[in-house]
């Protein structure tokens, strides 16, 4: 029995995300004793793709028909549940994200399967199959029974450590796939793609530099980026920033903006709002300057600096430049 990983691609190239999810299913894998597969749908090369096996696949399905090229949940979703029937696999891992959450739910639907999304933790399976999964925006964890015969779990973000590290000549087999596209599947498609201005995506940032109303309006963000770029981190914003026009919406993070988890988040000027910490949750640690101290923010710190951001941020950037 394999476990069957789809990974998402970003210009050729697997997503970390996406890499996340081939650490953790090696690892279901190995307790199940079964194979890690990937499956990669769009244009990819070889090379790109046999990087797998560093992260535990043995085989990577790799679909280049021109009409997978953008997004399609439903062909995709059609395509992940074709490759699962082939490899017989009764394990089907996703990373989170708007995508992975819409073929998920398709895919199970085709199969038959039973899913779980926000997957924190390996399942357990002594006495059936659990899995931990975050609720309430990260604040609580609920174990599920999935008891269907095919499970499909979609794995949240930062949830599964891996090792950049490791021996970079272990590959993984590349082999053509090549599923049955239906045409209904494609009523809807994309024209064109249009990448925003920012150098980094937020969803896939290692940092990200982020700032609130306490920056006193958009001519006063250049400190903010500053650090950004000493730091190599994206730049985000709190709502009401977006909503004052300050900063363009794609930067929004929050509830009701971009859910985000890199490894360092630095908050500056914003007070705490809920919804923005339902946003940047996931983050492994989060630094926050205020010069308030009663900012609720503080409360959700690993680390707080207390003070005028225009005084702090150009003092972080000099330092961030000196350790280069």
């Amino acid at each position: 029995m394999s476990v069957l990983i789809y990974v998402e691609l970003d210009n050729g190239s697997i997503k970390k995300t996406s890499l996340e999810a081939v650490a953790y299913g090696a690892k279901v894998a190995e307790k199940t004793g079964g194979k890690a597969v990937v499956l990669a749908l769009g244009n990819a090369e070889a090379a790109e793709l046999e990087k797998a096996g560093r992260y535990g696949a043995t085989k990577v399905l790799h679909a280049a028909d021109a009409r997978l090229e953008h997004e399609n949940s439903l062909a995709y979703a059609d395509a992940l549940a074709q490759a699962a029937t082939q490899e017989g696999s009764k394990i089907i891992i996703l990373s989170k994200s708007g995508l992975g959450d819409a073929m998920a739910a398709r895919a199970a639907a085709k199969l038959k399967a039973g899913i779980v999304s926000g997957v924190t933790a390996l399942p357990e399976t002594d006495g059936g199959f659990k899995v931990t999964r975050a609720i309430f925006t990260g604040k609580a964890f609920a174990t599920t029974e999935i008891k269907s015969d095919i499970k499909v779990l979609v794995v949240r973000k930062n949830a599964v450590e891996i090792d950049e590290t490791g021996p970079t000549d272990t590959v993984a087999a590349v082999e053509a796939f090549q599923p049955t596209l239906r045409d209904s599947d494609f009523t809807a498609g994309v024209v064109s793609v249009e990448k925003a201005d920012s150098e980094l995506s937020l969803t896939e940032a290692e940092i990200i530099v982020s700032g609130g109303r306490g920056m006193k309006g958009p001519e006063h963000w250049q400190p903010l980026i500053d650090l950004a770029r000493a730091l190599g981190a994206a730049t985000g914003c709190s709502k009401p920033v977006s909503d004052l026009d300050w900063r363009p919406h794609h930067e929004h993070i929050g509830q009701t903006g971009i859910k985000v988890a890199p490894n360092l988040y630095i908050a500056c000027g914003i007070s705490g709002a809920i919804q923005h910490l339902a946003g940047v949750n996931g983050s492994k640690c989060i630094v926050v300057i205020n010069k308030d101290p009663e900012a609720p923010f503080f409360k959700a710190a690993d680390y707080g600096i207390v003070g005028d951001v225009f005084e702090v941020l150009p003092r972080l950037t000099e330092a961030a430049k000196n350790l280069k």
